[in-house]
């Protein structure tokens, strides 16, 4: 198959949109459905993956076979096994009798394993084994049963990260990427936005026998902006809404506005947010104390390293003696910790700190609090941070990528943030 009829695959499937990159991941699941190649879908929650499952299916040679999806998330650790391998009568409390698995009735079909970041480790290693030659064992048996299988994977988390922490199976991970396909989220298919809604929009107009709402062209910008956390499933969900709540059937920005959450209304992520955003929000000043603080710190340990470089030197000493300012707060946590030197022409000044007129004046966004320095200073600064960091992963429901986003840090140092805190 050399050449995809693409408008015929959307057509047979009901997919609705015509970005470059839903276009690409359609061809891509056209060419290798024929094939009995393993495939690993990526993409967020809502964004349709499993279309996908369905389109690989349908175009291969397996079509007349059974097709089962199975959400691995959804299935308790202690019982996955025996979901997908079967198990034998009286190998667990409750195994009253013998059950075939999902891999032997699904024999000569396609399993579709949605979320499959989310499969226990022990169950990973048996699918590994079923993916390498087709052999699967029941559970509370010792005999090796062979099934004829195609799968195709899916997942919403990186995996390539949870490879990392040990959560998933390096050898797992490439045998299921041998095709990868990536479904684009909304906020990337741009126009797409509004052929959908009007799709809905139809949908639901026959569905409650009213007339189809219909955006203006400021309410269409709006809409195509906005970053939709949910995808597919919370725009059809905001479109039902406006149809069945909403008396006039033309939607203007104002009205749009009311149904859609604040946290997700540019598909840039925003790393300023005004003040009267509330306690999800960043306010300006949050991100300028940040900085400050950083700066700060920064600043206190470079004069304490300096200061313990001076004070074992006689030439030092005087240098601290005859500056004291430069090393205010810090000379006055050492001062008696350190021995009394034999010559008392040298004993160090009490540190004083600089008078209300001879402090700078900082002007940054208009910021007059800056907090004082104390003792519990640095105890205060990792407190605000980490402050932060909760409230950037709650802001964006604990998806670390946009929390990274918002926080203007990359989702490494995100990471490394996170597991210095001990965040859960």
């Amino acid at each position: 198959m050399n050449t995809v009829d693409i408008q015929g695959v959307k057509q047979r499937f009901g997919i609705i949109g015509n970005s470059p990159l839903l276009n690409y991941a359609i061809e891509k699941a056209a060419l290798v459905a024929p094939t009995d190649m393993t495939v690993l879908i990526t993409g967020e929650s809502g964004s349709g993956k499993e279309s996908f499952s369905k389109i690989i299916h349908q175009l291969s040679s397996r079509k007349h076979g059974q097709f089962i999806a199975i959400n691995c998330g959804a299935i308790p650790e202690g019982t996955i096994d025996s979901e997908l391998f079967g198990h034998e009568k009286g190998s667990f409390t409750g195994a009253v009798e013998a059950r075939k698995g999902y891999f032997e009735v699904t024999n000569g079909g396609t399993i579709f394993l949605d979320e499959v970041g989310e499969m226990p480790l022990g169950t990973q290693a048996r699918l590994l084994r079923v993916l390498e030659n087709g052999e699967f064992i029941r559970v509370g048996s010792s005999k090796i049963q062979k099934t004829n299988v195609r799968v195709v994977a899916a997942t919403n988390v990186n995996l390539l990260q949870a490879v990392e922490k040990g959560q998933f199976r390096e050898d797992l991970y490439y045998r299921l990427g041998t095709v990868p396909i990536y479904v684009p989220p909304l906020r990337e298919r741009g126009a797409d936005v509004l052929l959908l809604f009007r799709k809905f929009a139809a949908d639901f107009s026959e569905k409650y026998r009213t007339k189809p709402v219909n955006l203006t062209d400021e309410a269409g910008r709006l809409l195509v902006q906005y970053r939709f956390p949910g995808n597919i499933r919370q725009l059809k969900n905001l479109v039902e809404q406006l149809s069945v709540l909403e008396m006039e059937r033309e939607i203007t920005p104002e009205t749009l506005r009311r149904y859609l959450p604040e946290d997700g209304a540019s598909h840039v992520p925003a790393l300023v947010r005004d003040s009267n955003k509330g306690d999800n929000g960043f306010s300006e000043r949050d991100l300028l104390y940040k900085v400050l603080f950083d700066m700060k710190k920064d600043v206190n340990e470079l004069k304490k390293l300096v200061y313990d470089v001076l004070r074992d030197d006689l030439q030092g000493d005087k240098v601290i003696r005859d500056h004291p300012d430069l090393f205010d707060g810090v000379a006055s946590e050492e001062v008696d910790d350190k021995p009394v030197p034999q010559n008392t022409h040298l004993l160090l000044e009490p540190a004083r700190r600089p008078r209300p007129d001879e402090e700078d004046t900082i002007e940054l966004a208009r910021i007059e609090d800056i907090p004082h320095e104390t003792e519990d200073d640095s105890l205060r600064l990792e407190k605000k941070e980490k402050e932060m960091i909760l409230r950037a992963l709650r802001k964006n429901k604990n998806k670390r990528k946009y929390a990274a986003l918002d926080l203007g840090i990359s989702e490494r140092t995100l990471y490394r943030k996170i597991k210095e805190y001990n965040i859960e």
